[in-house]
């Protein structure tokens, strides 16, 4: 198991092949994907080709998303990490949490240590991050972890806030 960050209460490690079905399952569950313009895989294949062509070759650059764990039970409870977009050639933090530990704080405590990752350990500059204009939720995780709201806009024909943090923003 490759970790790359750790918390008082979290483990964030790299996914593999063999994590298709969790990621199955995260996506499949109610309002995971609410504010999202993306489907769900339907099977576990597809969610392994999700992984193999879009989530493992992003750890080359030492970027991606990865799988968050409680470390009180190894729990997996969704991802955080940080995806190069090649359209804005830009950096993007994200995450997603299984609804039955929202509001738990473990986003913003994962985001915070991704965000403090990108810019120490890998020397980012700059680190960008868009929430559903309606996702109040994710907005709130954005502010509290420091991100400066740079505006509205549209990403991927949806509204959305852009956030954004300099690395000497810290």
């Amino acid at each position: 198991m490759n970790i790359v960050i750790q918390t008082p209460r979290l483990y964030l490690r790299q996914f593999t092949e063999a994590d298709a079905a969790i990621m199955r399952q995260l996506n499949n569950e109610p309002g995971v994907l609410q504010y999202i313009p993306e489907q769900a895989p339907a099977s576990d294949e597809e969610a392994l080709q999700i992984l193999i062509n879009i989530l493992l070759p992003q750890y080359q650059q030492k970027l991606g998303r990865l799988a968050v764990h409680l470390k009180e039970n190894d729990a997996f409870i969704g991802w955080c990490g940080l995806k190069w977009l090649k359209e804005s050639d830009t950096i993007d933090l994200g995450y997603r949490f299984t609804p039955a530990t929202w509001g738990n704080g473990y986003a913003t405590e994962a985001a915070a240590a991704t965000l403090t990752y990108g810019h120490g350990e890998l020397q980012l500059k700059k680190i960008v991050a868009h929430a559903h204009i309606d996702n109040l939720a994710s907005q709130k995780v954005l502010e509290k972890i420091g991100m400066q709201c740079i505006g509205e806009g549209m990403d991927s024909g949806m509204p959305v806030k852009g956030y954004v943090s300099f690395s000497n923003n810290l």
